[in-house]
């Protein structure tokens, strides 16, 4: 059910009047302004800074000039067959004769055996080699460099030592070394001492061994 309103506090009734009496005041109020103030006093708006004069100078645009393109490449020339050299070629006779012997070709050349073959030496076999006698045999035959001396080197030095089967030292190589003159010394006296051959399966065998020779001042 709708509330009917009362008519004593309805404010919507009054607001056509409330409008019309606000507008015919604000217009009196502008007729009263205009003809009691028609004029404004204007004051001169002064600048105590000078003022500065810029010249604008025209900046010419400049123009990029697009490069010309290369030039093409030259034709690659190809020799075109001579009428001169095709007639000195002469065509010999392509008859095969049936009856004719033919000898067989001689025998390629044999290959000469390289002589200079490197023997091959074992690593590890079932008996390495032993200098006959211990490693004292080969200290014996130590020389020890009087430049050690004096310097003091003391030291193990470690040759890889090269024996065949008679148990003689084909070739030395150095491992290991102190200096002073002791590698030398030690490659000479194993060079120079007998070995016992290495075996594998009861049979002498090339093979190569690392000797230890030890350095020490007394």
């Amino acid at each position: 059910m709708a509330l009917n309103k009362n008519p004593k506090v309805d404010l919507k009734r009054k607001y056509r009047r409330y409008f019309e009496t606000s507008l015919i005041i604000s217009l009196l109020m502008i007729i009263a302004a205009f003809k009691y103030f028609p004029q404004f006093d204007k004051g001169d708006v002064k600048f105590d800074a000078p003022q500065e004069l810029i010249d604008v100078e025209d900046v010419e645009h400049t123009k990029q000039e697009a490069a010309p393109p290369p030039p093409p490449k030259p034709p690659i020339p190809i020799e075109a067959p001579s009428d001169d050299v095709l007639e000195d070629i002469e065509i010999a006779d392509t008859e095969l004769d049936i009856d004719a012997a033919v000898s067989a070709p001689p025998p390629p050349p044999k290959e000469k055996e390289d002589e200079d073959v490197e023997p091959v030496f074992f690593i590890a076999v079932e008996e390495m080699p032993e200098p006959i006698g211990g490693i004292a045999t080969i200290q014996s035959k130590i020389v020890y460099p009087e430049i050690a001396k004096r310097a003091g080197v003391q030291g193990r030095v470690f040759v890889k030592a090269f024996v065949d089967e008679n148990g003689v030292v084909t070739k030395v190589e150095l491992i290991r070394g102190i200096g002073a003159g002791c590698d030398e010394a030690a490659m000479e006296a194993v060079k120079k001492t007998q070995f016992k051959p290495g075996k594998q399966r009861g049979k002498p065998v090339k093979v190569q061994v690392t000797v230890p020779v030890l350095f020490k001042l007394q």
